[in-house]
């Protein structure tokens, strides 16, 4: 009995010390990637009044290495004017809304989500202004913004806003990030 007492003692250290001992860790698994619902709305505006809104949605990661990118626009033509006899020709401009969100992480358990936001929105005036002499391209409006944003789950939150430079006109880009279960 005390042989065997004897060999159990060294076959306990050896055991224990490999980390093969009978109180083991049990490994921790990674959390599953959470996904989101990220609405955007883009809106014009003149004197508090709402004239044009448009919404972009998309589902993205919440990972710091996902990207999600809106894409909507248009190709331009504008006439260059003839160069023979009737040959028109023609410079083409990119028009429409470019919005990406990157680095979409939870801070707050289901209450508050931070994200980078880069949009990049650009238009024709719709508004018929006097004609200018000798002048073929149209203006071409155009609104850059990014930033990291604190934005809450579930509520809308307005994240850029901007005054149009040639017009009354108001800008502004707002956002709802709702998880998907």
């Amino acid at each position: 009995m005390l042989k065997q007492s004897l060999l159990s003692v060294p076959l306990l250290a050896v055991a224990l010390a490999t980390g093969t001992g009978f109180a083991q860790e049990t490994p921790k698994t990674a959390e599953p990637t959470k996904f989101y619902k990220l609405e955007f709305v883009l809106k014009e505006g003149e004197g508090g009044k709402v004239l044009n809104a448009r919404t972009y949605t998309t589902t993205a990661a919440g990972e710091a290495r996902e990207t999600a990118q809106i894409r909507a626009g248009a190709k331009v033509a504008v006439s260059l004017g003839q160069s023979g006899p009737s040959a028109n020709q023609y410079q083409y401009y990119d028009v429409g809304v470019n919005i990406d969100a990157q680095a979409i992480r939870e801070v707050q358990r289901d209450v508050t989500l931070s994200l980078h936001v880069e949009a990049d929105i650009s238009s024709l005036p719709t508004e018929s202004g006097p004609a200018t002499p000798n002048i073929a391209a149209p203006t071409i409006r155009h609104n850059k913004w990014s930033s990291t944003a604190l934005v809450p789950l579930r509520k809308t939150t307005m994240l850029y806003s901007s005054d149009d430079s040639a017009s009354k006109r108001q800008m502004q880009l707002e956002l709802t990030a709702t998880p998907i279960q």
